[in-house]
Protein backbone atom coordinates (compact mmCIF):
# COMPACT_ATOMS: atom_id res chain seq x y z
CA UNK A 1 0.00 0.00 0.00
CA UNK A 2 1.22 3.51 -0.42
CA UNK A 3 1.67 5.62 1.74
CA UNK A 4 -0.02 8.73 1.75
CA UNK A 5 1.50 11.94 -0.50
CA UNK A 6 1.57 15.11 1.28
CA UNK A 7 -0.11 16.04 -2.46
CA UNK A 8 -3.33 13.48 -2.11
CA UNK A 9 -6.45 14.59 -3.27
CA UNK A 10 -5.92 18.03 -4.54
CA UNK A 11 -5.08 18.89 -7.64
CA UNK A 12 -1.16 18.34 -8.53
CA UNK A 13 -0.99 21.14 -11.00
CA UNK A 14 -2.36 23.84 -8.24
CA UNK A 15 0.31 22.12 -5.32
CA UNK A 16 3.44 22.97 -7.34
CA UNK A 17 4.47 26.47 -5.41
CA UNK A 18 7.24 24.76 -3.54
CA UNK A 19 8.48 27.92 -2.78
CA UNK A 20 5.79 27.53 0.29
CA UNK A 21 6.36 24.72 1.46
CA UNK A 22 7.89 25.48 5.17
CA UNK A 23 9.74 21.99 5.30
CA UNK A 24 11.92 20.34 2.36
CA UNK A 25 10.65 17.86 -0.33
CA UNK A 26 11.93 14.76 -0.56
CA UNK A 27 12.21 13.83 -5.03
CA UNK A 28 13.38 10.56 -5.30
CA UNK A 29 14.75 9.31 -8.45
CA UNK A 30 13.85 7.50 -10.89
CA UNK A 31 17.08 6.54 -13.60
CA UNK A 32 15.07 4.62 -16.63
CA UNK A 33 18.70 4.31 -18.60
CA UNK A 34 21.35 1.40 -19.23
CA UNK A 35 24.50 3.35 -18.21
CA UNK A 36 23.56 5.39 -14.76
CA UNK A 37 26.68 6.42 -12.61
CA UNK A 38 24.44 5.70 -9.57
CA UNK A 39 22.52 2.44 -9.84
CA UNK A 40 24.51 0.97 -13.23
CA UNK A 41 21.25 0.49 -15.05
CA UNK A 42 19.14 -1.44 -12.49
CA UNK A 43 15.80 0.32 -13.69
CA UNK A 44 16.36 0.48 -17.39
CA UNK A 45 13.82 -1.30 -18.03
CA UNK A 46 10.01 -0.31 -17.49
CA UNK A 47 8.79 -2.47 -15.06
CA UNK A 48 11.85 -2.55 -13.47
CA UNK A 49 11.43 1.39 -13.31
CA UNK A 50 8.24 1.09 -12.23
CA UNK A 51 8.68 -1.30 -9.18
CA UNK A 52 11.09 0.86 -7.99
CA UNK A 53 9.24 4.08 -9.01
CA UNK A 54 6.16 2.45 -6.31
CA UNK A 55 9.14 1.78 -3.92
CA UNK A 56 9.82 5.34 -3.20
CA UNK A 57 6.91 6.46 -2.92
CA UNK A 58 6.30 3.93 -0.10
CA UNK A 59 9.31 5.55 1.40
CA UNK A 60 7.68 8.53 1.86
CA UNK A 61 9.14 10.54 -1.70
CA UNK A 62 7.07 13.96 -2.40
CA UNK A 63 7.96 13.90 -5.87
CA UNK A 64 9.53 11.64 -8.83
CA UNK A 65 11.93 13.03 -11.28
CA UNK A 66 12.21 10.00 -14.46
CA UNK A 67 15.02 10.37 -16.47
CA UNK A 68 15.61 8.66 -19.60
CA UNK A 69 18.81 9.83 -20.78
CA UNK A 70 22.28 9.79 -18.72
CA UNK A 71 23.80 13.32 -18.23
CA UNK A 72 26.80 11.83 -16.18
CA UNK A 73 30.42 13.47 -16.76
CA UNK A 74 31.80 11.96 -20.42
CA UNK A 75 27.82 10.81 -21.64
CA UNK A 76 26.43 11.00 -24.92
CA UNK A 77 22.89 12.20 -26.06
CA UNK A 78 20.30 9.76 -26.91
CA UNK A 79 18.31 10.44 -29.73
CA UNK A 80 14.61 11.76 -29.30
CA UNK A 81 12.77 8.17 -29.92
CA UNK A 82 14.81 6.26 -27.57
CA UNK A 83 14.30 9.18 -24.92
CA UNK A 84 10.75 8.69 -25.71
CA UNK A 85 10.39 5.08 -25.18
CA UNK A 86 12.22 4.86 -21.89
CA UNK A 87 10.39 7.30 -19.90
CA UNK A 88 6.94 8.10 -21.76
CA UNK A 89 5.57 4.30 -20.77
CA UNK A 90 6.61 5.09 -16.82
CA UNK A 91 5.26 8.23 -16.79
CA UNK A 92 2.02 7.15 -17.98
CA UNK A 93 1.74 4.68 -15.09
CA UNK A 94 2.91 6.69 -12.15
CA UNK A 95 0.13 9.83 -13.02
CA UNK A 96 -2.21 8.14 -11.28
CA UNK A 97 -0.17 7.76 -7.97
CA UNK A 98 -1.03 11.16 -6.24
CA UNK A 99 2.27 12.71 -6.46
CA UNK A 100 4.13 15.15 -8.85
CA UNK A 101 5.76 13.25 -11.75
CA UNK A 102 8.74 15.36 -12.79
CA UNK A 103 10.92 14.40 -16.27
CA UNK A 104 14.71 15.02 -16.46
CA UNK A 105 15.20 16.07 -19.99
CA UNK A 106 16.31 18.60 -22.21
CA UNK A 107 14.35 17.99 -24.92
CA UNK A 108 11.05 19.91 -25.94
CA UNK A 109 9.75 16.40 -27.78
CA UNK A 110 9.82 14.91 -24.67
CA UNK A 111 8.78 17.90 -22.33
CA UNK A 112 5.60 18.29 -24.61
CA UNK A 113 4.94 14.53 -25.01
CA UNK A 114 5.35 13.70 -20.75
CA UNK A 115 3.50 17.46 -20.06
CA UNK A 116 0.58 15.55 -21.87
CA UNK A 117 0.82 12.30 -20.03
CA UNK A 118 0.24 13.54 -17.29
CA UNK A 119 3.63 15.32 -15.73
CA UNK A 120 3.73 18.24 -13.74
CA UNK A 121 7.29 19.58 -13.81
CA UNK A 122 10.45 19.26 -16.25
CA UNK A 123 14.08 19.15 -14.95
CA UNK A 124 16.22 20.87 -17.26
CA UNK A 125 19.92 20.27 -16.86
CA UNK A 126 19.86 22.76 -20.07
CA UNK A 127 17.90 25.77 -18.49
CA UNK A 128 15.19 25.66 -21.22
CA UNK A 129 18.07 26.76 -23.58
CA UNK A 130 16.75 24.56 -26.31
CA UNK A 131 14.59 26.41 -29.17
CA UNK A 132 10.99 25.69 -28.01
CA UNK A 133 11.83 24.89 -24.55
CA UNK A 134 10.14 27.88 -22.61
CA UNK A 135 7.34 28.18 -24.60
CA UNK A 136 6.42 24.29 -24.35
CA UNK A 137 6.96 24.42 -20.61
CA UNK A 138 5.04 27.31 -20.43
CA UNK A 139 1.89 26.03 -22.99
CA UNK A 140 1.51 22.92 -20.82
CA UNK A 141 1.43 24.50 -17.25
CA UNK A 142 4.21 22.65 -16.20
CA UNK A 143 6.62 23.87 -13.04
CA UNK A 144 9.98 23.47 -14.43
CA UNK A 145 13.41 23.46 -12.26
CA UNK A 146 15.86 25.74 -14.05
CA UNK A 147 19.65 24.04 -13.57
CA UNK A 148 22.91 25.43 -14.34
CA UNK A 149 25.90 23.42 -16.03
CA UNK A 150 29.18 24.87 -17.46
CA UNK A 151 29.40 23.21 -21.18
CA UNK A 152 28.07 19.60 -21.98
CA UNK A 153 27.57 16.27 -19.95
CA UNK A 154 30.32 14.92 -22.89
CA UNK A 155 32.94 17.52 -21.80
CA UNK A 156 31.84 19.57 -18.46
CA UNK A 157 34.42 18.08 -16.24
CA UNK A 158 37.12 18.92 -18.77
CA UNK A 159 39.04 21.63 -16.37
CA UNK A 160 35.77 24.00 -15.64
CA UNK A 161 37.07 27.77 -14.46
CA UNK A 162 34.90 30.39 -12.67
CA UNK A 163 36.46 33.76 -11.50
CA UNK A 164 33.83 33.72 -8.79
CA UNK A 165 30.95 30.49 -8.93
CA UNK A 166 28.29 31.56 -6.53
CA UNK A 167 28.30 35.13 -8.11
CA UNK A 168 28.60 33.30 -11.43
CA UNK A 169 25.73 31.13 -11.00
CA UNK A 170 23.50 32.57 -9.28
CA UNK A 171 23.68 35.24 -11.98
CA UNK A 172 22.87 32.90 -14.97
CA UNK A 173 19.95 32.04 -12.91
CA UNK A 174 18.25 34.98 -12.43
CA UNK A 175 18.66 35.60 -16.15
CA UNK A 176 16.77 32.11 -17.13
CA UNK A 177 14.18 32.85 -14.33
CA UNK A 178 13.68 36.57 -15.99
CA UNK A 179 13.72 34.38 -19.44
CA UNK A 180 11.08 32.21 -18.15
CA UNK A 181 8.63 34.64 -16.66
CA UNK A 182 9.07 36.29 -19.64
CA UNK A 183 7.74 33.57 -21.51
CA UNK A 184 4.99 33.32 -19.58
CA UNK A 185 5.79 30.70 -16.80
CA UNK A 186 4.46 31.92 -13.51
CA UNK A 187 7.41 32.64 -10.66
CA UNK A 188 5.99 30.75 -8.18
CA UNK A 189 6.63 26.95 -10.22
CA UNK A 190 10.31 27.99 -10.99
CA UNK A 191 12.54 26.18 -9.14
CA UNK A 192 16.56 26.51 -9.78
CA UNK A 193 19.65 24.19 -9.15
CA UNK A 194 23.22 24.87 -8.59
CA UNK A 195 23.84 22.35 -10.69
CA UNK A 196 26.50 20.26 -8.15
CA UNK A 197 29.08 18.67 -10.72
CA UNK A 198 27.76 20.05 -13.62
CA UNK A 199 31.10 21.66 -14.98
CA UNK A 200 32.15 22.13 -11.49
CA UNK A 201 35.23 21.19 -9.35
CA UNK A 202 35.39 19.91 -6.26
CA UNK A 203 36.59 22.96 -4.94
CA UNK A 204 33.40 24.85 -6.85
CA UNK A 205 30.84 22.36 -5.49
CA UNK A 206 32.20 22.59 -2.19
CA UNK A 207 32.06 26.77 -2.44
CA UNK A 208 28.53 26.62 -3.97
CA UNK A 209 27.16 24.54 -0.86
CA UNK A 210 29.14 26.65 1.67
CA UNK A 211 27.16 29.96 0.37
CA UNK A 212 23.95 28.23 -0.99
CA UNK A 213 22.38 29.97 1.42
CA UNK A 214 23.10 33.11 -1.28
CA UNK A 215 20.38 31.62 -3.39
CA UNK A 216 17.56 31.62 -1.74
CA UNK A 217 16.76 35.14 -1.76
CA UNK A 218 15.24 35.30 -6.19
CA UNK A 219 11.70 34.36 -4.62
CA UNK A 220 11.77 30.78 -6.45
CA UNK A 221 12.64 27.29 -4.36
CA UNK A 222 15.67 26.41 -4.30
CA UNK A 223 16.26 22.82 -5.15
CA UNK A 224 19.57 20.32 -4.26
CA UNK A 225 20.99 17.36 -6.05
CA UNK A 226 23.81 15.80 -4.27
CA UNK A 227 22.55 12.46 -3.84
CA UNK A 228 26.31 10.07 -4.53
CA UNK A 229 27.63 12.76 -6.57
CA UNK A 230 31.58 12.16 -6.98
CA UNK A 231 32.31 15.17 -4.88
CA UNK A 232 31.51 13.28 -2.33
CA UNK A 233 33.40 10.22 -3.22
CA UNK A 234 36.05 13.10 -3.22
CA UNK A 235 35.67 14.04 -0.16
CA UNK A 236 35.18 10.51 1.83
CA UNK A 237 36.83 8.09 -1.03
CA UNK A 238 34.14 6.00 -0.53
CA UNK A 239 32.44 4.14 -4.18
CA UNK A 240 29.14 4.94 -5.42
CA UNK A 241 27.69 2.19 -3.87
CA UNK A 242 28.66 3.29 -0.69
CA UNK A 243 27.30 6.88 -0.15
CA UNK A 244 24.43 6.93 1.62
CA UNK A 245 25.85 8.66 5.16
CA UNK A 246 27.80 11.35 3.27
CA UNK A 247 24.78 12.02 0.29
CA UNK A 248 22.09 12.87 3.71
CA UNK A 249 25.23 14.53 5.33
CA UNK A 250 25.58 16.59 2.16
CA UNK A 251 21.29 16.64 1.97
CA UNK A 252 20.56 17.72 5.60
CA UNK A 253 23.69 21.01 5.22
CA UNK A 254 21.59 22.26 2.15
CA UNK A 255 18.62 22.26 4.26
CA UNK A 256 20.30 24.30 6.72
CA UNK A 257 20.81 26.86 3.91
CA UNK A 258 17.53 26.89 2.99
CA UNK A 259 16.94 24.17 0.04
CA UNK A 260 13.36 23.59 -0.54
CA UNK A 261 13.61 20.33 -2.62
CA UNK A 262 16.06 17.41 -2.23
CA UNK A 263 16.89 15.41 -4.91
CA UNK A 264 18.07 11.76 -3.74
CA UNK A 265 18.49 8.35 -4.30
CA UNK A 266 18.25 6.99 -0.96
CA UNK A 267 14.40 8.24 0.20
CA UNK A 268 14.35 6.57 3.03
CA UNK A 269 17.57 7.40 4.48
CA UNK A 270 17.08 11.38 4.02
CA UNK A 271 12.95 11.04 5.29
CA UNK A 272 14.33 9.75 8.77
CA UNK A 273 17.28 12.58 9.06
CA UNK A 274 14.62 15.10 7.72
CA UNK A 275 12.02 13.84 10.54
CA UNK A 276 15.41 14.27 12.97
CA UNK A 277 15.63 17.85 11.94
CA UNK A 278 12.38 18.72 11.82
CA UNK A 279 11.47 17.48 15.38
CA UNK A 280 14.40 19.60 16.90
CA UNK A 281 13.69 22.55 15.02
CA UNK A 282 10.08 22.22 16.43
CA UNK A 283 11.09 22.43 19.69
CA UNK A 284 13.44 25.84 18.68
Amino acid sequence: MLSPSRFSGLSLRKTLDFYSYQTPLIMGIVNVTPDSFSDGGLYASTDNAIRHAVQLIEEGADILDIGGESTRPGSVPVCVEEELRRVLPVVRNLVNKNIPISVDTSKPEIMRATIKAGATMINDINALRAPEALEVVAAGGAAVCIVHMQGKPKNMQVDPQYDDVVTEVKDFLRQRIDAAQAAGIPRERITIDPGFGFGKTLKHNLKLLRYLDHFTDMGVSVLVGLSRKSMLGEVTDNKVSNQIYSSVSAALFAVTKGAKILRVHDVKATKDALAVYNAVIKQT
